[in-house]
């Protein structure tokens, strides 16, 4: 995703990420790799599955991933504001 031009107001963000979300769910590929993503929820993973699991496992949550990505400026979505 190209930085905006101006920042999204929280309903294109939430549009954003929805659709995102919504793909990975429907098994797209990811912009992040999995090593990315258990070192970003490495806590959560510790939680869930110990010590010795997390470091093998990683997060399945689309929304998890979906809105990492978009923090990461990897989402190559944007919203084409309506001029007033």
């Amino acid at each position: 995703m190209v930085k905006p031009a101006r920042p999204h107001t929280r309903f294109e963000k939430a549009r954003i990420i929805g659709a995102r979300a919504l793909q990975i769910s429907h098994g797209a590929p990811l912009y992040v790799s999995e090593e990315i993503l258990r070192v970003e929820f490495r806590e959560e993973l510790v939680a869930l599955y110990g010590v010795e699991e997390a470091k093998v496992r990683f997060v399945l949550d689309p929304l998890k991933i979906a809105l990492l990505e978009y923090e990461q400026h990897l989402i190559p979505i944007d919203v084409d504001p309506h001029e007033d």
